[in-house]
């Protein structure tokens, strides 16, 4: 069963919608990422800075900015979604998200009012953090009646979302699924990644010499995938999980590589047909060192690969998402030459790692894009990876 990606939301650091996004991308234009205080130590973030839609009063137990980020994905392909539940019908549409944060942000503001007032404020609702709530609140929200659920598996909870959508519709369950997630800053994660001495001291250089941790952002994803053809196929996923470590990826890579192979048997490719594949690349000592020698070991140094954090931060939970539309962009482009999103870092590259076809601002693949892969991996060794192709 073929599965389409037929239209897609999204904001990040790097721009509000796809005309914004692909073009300062593909300039290496890094201006979303600024030095900030609001969540604790100074550091630099990648801040969503488009105006967001409020959420109506009737949804006021869902209002936090995380779901806010998800009405503004959602408003991009709004056309779309109405489309498919005329199609279909709403019982025969779900919705899978994944987020890492979810509304948190809203339980720190909250706790700072009861420190200082002895009462949670009246507008607080524990919906705003929940894990699952952006599910609900859009299901609620669109009128869906299908299958609505969130995903929490750290960095690759939004790559997870695509295998649950698929898995409805190859069931039978839905006929198409709004896919995707969102993550948005706040003190929890910036101080979390703080301690665990992750943060970099100034802009993240992925794959760099001198590279010293991420860049924490915030972003929203969202996709409607169904049978209905559209733009992009949906082609092959690999998910391992490697249980190497709470925190540390394992630096043999074996079941990144596992990762990365089963999503190219799943779709029927081999290596040498990947045009572009979008890295992890946190910017970590450890991470970009793994992936190095995973990729290497699996396509070489000839692949062109990226990372694109340095633009946009690491938007955690929200980052396969996002990363996935990147690919979705280049493959919905009429672009001949095959401009390909450049690894941004400001810096030289790290000698010692195995060699990678690192792609350098302006460069091109010399004709169309009509495939990519894209990696995220997450604590706990929660390995994904996912091949998609223009249709």
């Amino acid at each position: 069963m073929s599965l389409y990606l037929n239209d897609l939301g999204l904001l990040c650091a790097a721009g509000n919608g796809k005309a914004d996004v692909l073009k300062r991308l593909l300039v290496g234009d890094r201006s979303g990422l600024a030095a900030s205080d609001e969540f604790g130590a100074r550091c630099f973030v990648g801040a969503v800075n488009a105006e967001l839609p409020e959420i109506p009063q009737r949804y006021s137990l869902y209002n936090c900015r995380n779901n806010r980020l998800l009405l503004a994905a959602l408003s991009q392909i709004q056309s779309t979604v109405h489309d498919t539940i005329s199609r279909f019908g709403s019982d025969r549409i779900g919705i899978v998200l994944g987020t890492s944060t979810s509304g948190v942000r809203n339980t720190e503001f909250a706790l700072a009012h009861w420190a200082e007032h002895g009462a949670l404020p009246d507008e607080f609702h524990y919906k705003q953090q929940q894990m699952g709530a952006g599910a609900d609140f859009l299901a609620d929200f669109i009128g869906i009646e299908g299958p609505a659920y969130t995903i929490s598996t750290a960095c690759s909870s939004s790559g997870k979302a695509f295998s649950s959508a698929r898995r409805l519709i190859r069931q039978g369950f839905c006929d198409a699924v709004i896919v995707g997630g969102s993550d948005s800053l706040c003190g929890l994660t910036v101080n979390g990644f703080t301690a665990l001495e992750s943060i970099s001291a100034g802009l993240c250089r992925p794959f760099g010499a001198h590279r010293d941790g991420i860049n924490i952002g915030e972003a929203a994803s969202l996709f409607v995938l169904s049978k209905e053809p559209g733009p992009v196929l949906l082609q092959g996923i690999g998910a391992t999980s490697d249980a190497y470590h709470f925190a540390a990826p394992d630096p043999d890579a074996t079941d990144v590589i596992k990762a990365m192979q089963h999503a190219l048997d799943d779709a029927g490719k081999i290596p040498a047909q990947i045009d572009y594949l979008n890295l992890h690349g946190t910017a970590t000592e450890l991470n970009d060192a793994m992936e190095s020698k995973a990729v290497n070991a699996l396509f070489g140094s000839t692949v062109a690969v990226s990372s694109s954090k340095g633009m946009t931060g690491h938007t955690l939970g929200a980052a396969a998402a996002l990363e996935l539309a990147f690919c979705w962009l280049l493959l919905t482009t009429d672009d001949n030459q095959g401009a390909l999103i450049p690894n941004i870092n400001d810096d030289e590259a790290d000698a010692t790692l195995p060699a990678l076809n690192l792609v350098k601002k302006g460069e091109t693949l010399g004709r169309k894009i009509d495939i990519c892969q894209s990696n995220s991996f997450a604590f706990g060794g929660n390995n994904l990876s996912i091949v998609v192709e223009r249709a």
